[in-house]
């Protein structure tokens, strides 16, 4: 059986962004507490960071995308994969 994936949330203490990264943790161990093996937070020594990894693969970059993601959009790129079968409910894609 394979090891459950870790994610991990870096984040920019000098921006004040650990409740961000706080908050989206409690949302993603919410949805996949079976699915996944924890959330590690980790102050950046870099300012303005806020990455988001599963397993060290980056899914989701605030620099790049321009933005912060929308909790319903980080659910559901961390369901596409560690979970692609599971239903996310009322924060799941419309077709």
């Amino acid at each position: 059986m394979a090891s459950k994936p870790v994610i991990e949330i870096e984040y920019c203490p000098k921006c004040n962004w650990m409740l961000r990264a706080a908050y989206m943790s409690q949302e993603i161990l919410s949805s996949f507490t079976e699915d996944i093996h924890g959330v590690l937070l980790i102050p950046s020594e870099i300012a303005g960071r806020y990455t988001i990894r599963i397993d060290n693969n980056e899914i989701f970059d605030r620099k790049r995308a321009g933005r912060f993601p929308e909790i319903k959009e980080l659910k559901q790129l961390i369901r596409d994969i560690v979970a692609p079968e599971k239903s996310l409910g009322h924060s799941d894609k419309t077709s």
